[in-house]
């Protein structure tokens, strides 16, 4: 059965001078802890990473061919551009963008990919997702959370919903550190990381979205969140039944929970967990889930395994293995 993971990250050496470049400038957000680490190199752990993220072709096809995964679907590394100046980071986007499709037409059975954009300058971001899906070919556009520590939902940001709507593509909601409003608590413990702050800071972007009412406006649009939904699945009872028992929030012409599961995908990514999964499968439906490894921050051989231990019906597998990322994604048999 075809094997397409969903969230898996590269790197370019101009991402990362740039990335660099800011923090030696003064940037120090939340991201600015692990990234640090990692370009120290002084732990296993953070050279895989920095080695398995700069690698394309070589290294990433090995390890894919050695487990059985037929495609990755690429995105370049949280936080993309968003840490950059909006001309910087509009035009390091555009180029990332190129260099992916380059990728993709030199392996075309093997990998996808979604746009990096610049929210920082929504406008352009709108045009680079135009350009990206009807002249690159990418599949969808990955946004990494906040950006100058504000999230999608605010006005200024709707040409950014309005160019994915209009080109059929999904936006993948990724995480990065938490904005600078809520980031101080997680950091004694370093919190700010993947143990917590990365799913607590995307799960508030989710739900931000969610109860907007924007997503009224966009029949179509889906979004994508990874790590089992970022907790939303398993808050979507009480989140429902509060929003209905609240005041002071905008109308909407659904339900919460009929909002999310008409316009919500969710993956597997770094969450190998078959009680979570069959929790999310029965909770949102089958059509809702999307296998990932999260690779390289994530390992492959633990994402295949986990797929021998879940029990699913030959459908159930089969959607959540390729054709649901089929279908969001538009990729091909």
């Amino acid at each position: 059965m075809r094997r397409i993971a969903t969230e898996e990250a590269f790197a370019t050496p101009e991402q990362m001078a740039a990335m660099e470049q800011a923090v030696a400038g003064g940037a120090h957000d939340a991201d600015t802890p692990f990234w640090s680490m990692m370009w120290r190199g002084q732990s296993p752990f953070a050279q895989r990473v920095m080695r398995q993220l700069l690698d394309l072709e070589d290294e990433r096809l090995t390890v894919m061919d050695a487990h059985g995964v037929d495609m990755h679907v690429l995105a370049l590394t949280s936080p993309g551009v968003q840490s950059l100046h909006a001309p910087d980071a509009v035009a390091l986007a555009r180029r990332s963008n190129d260099l992916l499709a380059a990728l993709i037409a030199r392996r075309p059975t093997r990998f996808a990919g979604l746009a990096t954009i610049a929210p920082q300058s929504p406008d352009a971001a709108a045009r680079e997702i135009e350009r990206a899906v009807a002249t690159l070919g990418l599949n969808g556009v990955m946004v990494n959370s906040h950006t100058n520590d504000e999230y999608l939902d605010e006005p200024h940001y709707l040409p950014i919903f309005e160019a994915a709507h209009a080109m059929g593509v999904p936006i993948y909601i990724h995480p990065r550190g938490p904005s600078a409003g809520m980031a101080a608590p997680y950091r004694k413990y370093g919190l700010e990381t993947a143990i917590w702050g990365y799913g607590a800071e995307t799960g508030l972007h989710g739900v931000r979205i969610l109860v907007s009412g924007l997503l009224d406006r966009f029949p179509g649009l889906k979004i994508v969140l990874g790590h089992m939904g970022e907790g939303i699945p398993y808050w979507l009872w009480r989140i429902d039944y509060m929003h209905r028992h609240g005041s002071g929030r905008p109308a909407m012409r659904r339900s919460v929970a009929e909002t999310f599961r008409d316009h919500f995908i969710v993956t597997s990514s770094g969450m190998h967990s078959p009680e979570a999964l069959r929790f999310c499968i029965d909770t949102l439906g089958a059509d809702k889930l999307m296998w990932a490894i999260d690779y390289p921050y994530q390992e492959t051989p633990g994402a295949v395994a986990f797929l021998d231990e879940i029990a699913l019906t030959v459908e159930e597998r089969a959607a959540f293995l390729h054709r649901n990322a089929e279908r969001v994604f538009g990729i091909g048999p």
